[in-house]
């Protein structure tokens, strides 16, 4: 499956975080753990019931980090998939919650924007058929809530060579243009619409609260993940990291041409290898390695209210 793995960003307070994803946009917390190289604070997951690749937005809430200042070399929107019914619904919730928003019009479709407490941008498009996928229903209805992924928007200098890394590594396809915007597509069935705004030289991007770190593509498992590794390499002179285990997921990291973190992660082994599908969420978890230190980090970590 090629298309998006995950997306991550930098946050304000956790506990705002919290209530704002799960109660507001009616994600269920996935998992709840430490940011595993800054373990003081938290690595809040958000997604759907079982945590499916495609579905993963996570944050590390940094309570304390300057506001991100938009441009070049960022993801500048992340976009959720509802059902094609569900757009008026969500014009009235996120009014009811005081959310600004507005309409748009991109590739022929009508896109709800808007964004967070922390200024995260966001757009919502309503996806026919939707409907009849499987959704996490606890706060939101089940006919109107996110499905996943529709995809992201990436702001860069020059879409040609982060394009060709999209299509001859990571799987995508070119399938539209919309005047400054071109739209590559993977195979998943979420997730996997990636588009990229060429701005020029606008000015580059500053990251802080309210900005996506990273943005991860799907790799099935290592031995895909490896071939991938090396066409970067050998074809586009990129120099990704060594695999890092996160728990969930392998991952590798590189920086593309308009230098953009890029992360390719394992669909395996997912989010219940170390608590069961039913449980996703209720409990802190930490990597072995940290696990010696738990009475201190709990001690440390902000406190998150309900958290399920």
């Amino acid at each position: 499956m090629s298309g998006i793995h995950h997306v991550t960003a930098i946050s304000g307070r956790a506990d705002r975080n919290l209530d704002f994803y799960t109660r507001t946009l009616g994600l269920r917390l996935v998992k709840k753990t430490v940011n595993f190289d800054d373990p003081g604070t938290h690595h809040l997951y958000y997604g759907d019931e079982q945590g499916q690749p495609g579905t993963i937005l996570t944050f590390f809430p940094w309570e304390h980090a300057a506001p991100g200042h938009l441009g070049v070399g960022e993801t500048q929107e992340t976009a959720f998939r509802i059902p094609a019914a569900a757009t008026g619904y969500w014009t009235h919730r996120l009014i009811e919650k005081g959310v600004t928003h507005a309409l748009e019009r991109r590739f022929g479709k009508n896109v709800l924007t808007f964004r967070d407490a922390d200024g995260m941008r966001f757009a919502l498009v309503g996806v026919p058929g939707a409907e009849s996928e499987k959704a996490w229903s606890r706060d939101i209805p089940a006919e109107h809530a996110i499905r996943g992924f529709h995809g992201a928007t990436l702001l860069v200098n020059d879409a040609a060579p982060t394009a060709a890394i999209l299509t001859d590594v990571l799987g995508f396809r070119e399938v539209a243009r919309d005047g400054a915007l071109s739209r590559y597509r993977g195979d998943a069935p979420i997730g996997a619409f990636l588009d990229l705004h060429e701005a020029g030289d606008f000015p580059r991007g500053r990251a802080g609260r309210g900005s996506v770190h990273h943005i991860a593509f799907r790799a099935t498992d290592d031995a895909a993940q490896a071939a991938m590794a090396k066409k970067l390499v050998a074809d586009h002179h990129m120099h990704p990291t060594e695999q890092k285990d996160r728990n969930y997921f392998r991952s590798i990291y590189f920086r593309e041409p308009n230098g953009i973190l890029f992360e390719i992660a394992t669909d395996e082994p997912g989010f219940a290898v170390d608590e069961p599908a039913s449980e996703l969420g209720h409990s802190l978890k930490l990597p072995r390695f940290l696990e010696p230190r738990r009475a201190e980090l709990e001690a440390k970590l902000p406190p998150l209210g309900e958290t399920v």
